[in-house]
């Protein structure tokens, strides 16, 4: 197990390009993405992001910790001009040693 850095970010559809692209200048070239994402915003309104259309996506992404100054330089620029949010977290990895089917 190591230590690695979880980046999730929730921003409008049209920007998905643009923030897939600064990810992978940032060195993080592995992503998941979830579309149609609806929800609410911690301060209760959807100032930043009109959650109730279906045009969200949800990114998620890990890193290791020295490449997570380059991802909130790239990042952070993108969501003030287009408005999402992006939560960032220590979380552990598990790599599999052994093929589980041969044990």
């Amino acid at each position: 197990m190591h230590l690695v850095k979880k980046i999730e970010i929730i921003a409008n559809s049209f920007e998905l390009a643009k923030i897939l692209d600064s990810l992978d200048k940032s060195g993080v070239h592995g992503h998941a993405v979830i579309r149609d994402v609806a929800g609410k915003g911690l301060r209760g309104t959807t100032e930043d992001l009109d959650m109730t259309m279906l045009d969200n996506v949800y990114i998620i992404a890990f890193c290791m910790p020295e490449q997570l100054k380059p991802v909130v330089e790239n990042i952070r620029p993108l969501l003030n001009k287009f408005g999402g949010t992006c939560y960032i977290s220590d979380v552990m990895e598990i790599r599999s040693m052994k093929c589980v089917a041969s044990l």
